[in-house]
């Protein structure tokens, strides 16, 4: 076996990794009671699973082909930066918006930070 067929290999598992972490991240999504919690696994293991992906693929390429993708490269940096902050922004619009937290939420820690940072400011 060649240098290259063993780099193409770890290229497939991490594909193959990539995509299981993503069926585990869409069965979280369905599983969890509220938006917060869903959302934390629609955006850490779905930005997990696509860097994987996106990893493995340009390791398959770079050897597989002896082309090294500028494109996949800027895809990664794109999904590394973008996921983690549009949902932060849509957590937090969800709770300015009052939406209910589950019911087996033990502690609301933003609650106090933000209620008497607006007091504050009156």
């Amino acid at each position: 076996m060649s240098g290259n067929v063993i780099f193409e290999w770890i290229g497939v598992i991490f594909i193959l990794i990539g995509s299981i972490i993503s069926f585990i991240s869409a069965i979280g999504m369905i599983r969890f009671p509220d938006i917060y919690t869903r959302a934390h696994a629609a955006t850490k293991t779905t930005t997990l699973a696509v860097l994987i992906t996106l990893v493995g693929t340009f390791i398959y390429v770079w050897f597989g082909e002896a082309y090294i993708s500028v494109r996949l490269m800027l895809g990664i940096v794109f999904v590394f930066i973008t996921a983690p902050v549009s949902g932060h922004l849509v957590l937090r619009a969800a709770y300015r918006a009052n939406i209910k937290m589950a019911d087996s939420t033990a502690d609301d820690e933003l609650k106090e930070v933000l209620y008497n940072k607006e007091s504050e400011e009156k």
